[in-house]
């Protein structure tokens, strides 16, 4: 059995389409193609089915797929076994990251593992944290990284670095903080999207205050961290975010960051994996170099 057609296979499989997993691995759609049906040849069975413009595995297909993870697994640790060194280790890590991790955290973890391990590229998709949890579920990325849990039987959360929620505004306004959250209910709030990790967390805050969202003078929401900077940075709104997101603006004195008094909740970024996905030996590294990076958590990939 080739193992190159397996790596395509597998690909496809992720993707769920063939032309979307030609551009991924950089093969034309027909070469993708002969290898499927090169596949299917050689075992005399149907690998997928098309509905649509998804390629959906056949039970066959399903039992290859979970065959051909362990295969291409055991031989990236033959060749690391064989090897004098590990840099010479190659290939592509998937990460989804929500927009606190993307931004702040992610490239200080790419950096120290590509200082180990050179050959490796990243491919990073940004979005909220309900749809990092969606995608590591549905098997297109490797890991995730992102602030809140969702929660499923499939997926493992591992607290990778702890942080609390603060207050931001420009440094023209006037409030000086600590704050209580009763009293800047009434100016006008630029908030994160209701999929983000920060927005569950202070509408948990709010609940516990007994304070409706409604309350809240919301002008404007968004998707971009950078776009709801430089609405608190242009003095149009206040905003409630990451402390660490926060701390990189307001060491610069682009802004400034206050305490809310009662907001004790802290909450934790997690790095989250399918337990039913066959982590591949660089996926396995990058998760294990991320619990070191976070120190004092101790965990066993599966």
């Amino acid at each position: 059995m080739d193992l190159h057609q397996l790596y395509v296979f597998t690909k496809v499989v992720e993707h769920r389409s063939f032309s979307k997993a030609a551009d991924d691995i950089f093969l034309s759609q027909s070469t993708v193609s002969s290898h499927i049906q090169a596949l299917e040849k050689m075992l005399n069975i149907k690998l997928f089915d098309r509905v649509g413009r998804e390629s959906i595995l056949t039970p066959q297909g399903e039992r290859l797929y979970q065959w051909a993870l362990k295969l291409l697994l055991i031989k990236d640790q033959a060749l690391l076994d064989v090897k004098e060194g590990m840099t010479d280790l190659r290939g592509i890590i998937r990460i989804a990251a929500s927009s606190v991790p993307g931004q702040f955290m992610i490239p200080r973890m790419v950096k120290r593992f590509r200082d180990q391990y050179p050959e490796v590229t990243f491919h990073i998709n940004q979005s909220s944290s309900k749809n990092v949890a969606e995608k590591v579920l549905h098997g297109s990325v490797d890991v995730g990284i992102l602030g809140d849990k969702y929660e499923n039987d499939k997926l493992r959360y591992i607290p990778i670095l702890k942080e609390k929620l603060v207050l931001i505004t420009s440094n023209q306004n006037e409030i000086e903080g600590p704050v209580n959250i009763e009293e800047i209910l009434a100016y006008p709030f630029v908030m994160r999207n209701s999929n983000s990790g920060t927005n569950a967390l202070l509408e948990r805050f709010l609940k516990k205050r007994k304070i409706n969202k409604d309350q809240i003078n919301i002008i404007a929401y968004t998707e971009s961290g950078q776009s709801l900077m430089q609405f608190v940075i242009q003095d149009i709104a206040i905003s409630i975010i990451s402390e660490i997101a926060a701390s990189e603006y307001s060491s610069k004195k682009m802004l400034k960051m206050h305490e809310i008094n009662g907001f004790d909740d802290e909450r934790f970024f997690y790095l989250v994996y399918n337990i039913n996905k066959t982590q591949s030996l660089l996926s396995k590294l990058f998760i294990e170099g991320a619990l070191d990076l976070a120190g004092g958590f101790e965990h066993k990939v599966d």
